[in-house]
């Protein structure tokens, strides 16, 4: 159960509407909002899986965030990493989105610049919750047609985030869930309006990546801590760009 700091620590009980509560919005495109979770010396993965850090509290979270976005952007070795599932949310979400106006379920949308991925895999065995693809003009022919109607593919000509965003103009949320690489990407564009960061109390060690891996961030996405919770080990900390 998340609280809040202070001398009544009292828990919170509605954590998806604390979540949807929030406003988010950008001008002249969608709200790029990042949910991760590191450890307490900065990694972001044990063994290739962010899923190791997390506890529950932290899946109480991530399937708070999950409940806001018109679409869920994640890479394709995310995808792979941590075998992602079709988005389909839980009948109180849904109904909660229904509510506010939104669509049952936000679409899945894995960036993939050649298609490098198992279009086997499970992410597209529901026909009903179809993710899209978004793809460059280097992606293999191939696993395009082996795609079929499982996905909606994208073909933008630069995968960037500015033309991602572009594509995706129609969304006013956009959920990016890593990986490190693509969450550098729009970090080194300022593309990133909030950052919701979950700190797991274990010290890692190793060579795991950074939230934001890639090229240096010039300059620096200045940010400020608009929110702090903490649950029986992990803390949740809520950043937004000034």
């Amino acid at each position: 159960m998340l609280r809040r700091p202070g001398p009544s620590s009292d828990p919170i009980d509605d954590l998806i509407g604390l979540y949807m509560a929030d406003e988010r919005r950008a001008e002249g495109r969608p709200f790029v909002l990042v949910n991760f979770i590191s450890s307490a010396d900065g990694g972001t993965a044990i063994a290739g899986k962010s899923s190791r850090l997390g506890d529950e509290d932290d899946k109480e979270v991530f399937q708070a965030l999950r409940a806001i976005p018109d679409i869920i952007l994640v890479g394709s070795g995310t995808v792979g990493a941590e075998d992602y599932r079709p988005v389909t949310l839980d009948e109180a979400r849904r109904e909660r989105r229904l509510a506010a106006g939104m669509t049952e379920v936000p679409v899945l949308a894995i960036v993939s610049g050649t298609l490098g991925f198992d279009p086997d895999a499970r992410v597209f065995s529901d026909p009903e919750h179809r993710p899209m693809v978004i793809t460059g003009p280097e992606a293999d022919p191939a696993k395009l047609a082996l795609l079929g109607d499982s996905a909606e593919v994208l073909i933008l000509d630069d995968v960037t985030p500015a033309n991602i965003l572009a594509r995706l103009g129609a969304a006013s949320v956009i959920l990016c869930e890593g990986g490190p690489k693509l969450v550098g990407q729009f970090a080194a564009d300022h593309l990133i309006d909030e950052l919701n960061l979950t700190i797991a109390p274990m010290i890692i060690g190793g060579n795991a990546a950074r939230i934001a891996n890639g090229p240096l961030v010039e300059p620096p996405l200045e940010m400020r801590l608009d929110r702090c919770l903490f649950g029986d080990r992990s803390l949740f900390l809520r950043y937004l760009t000034p």
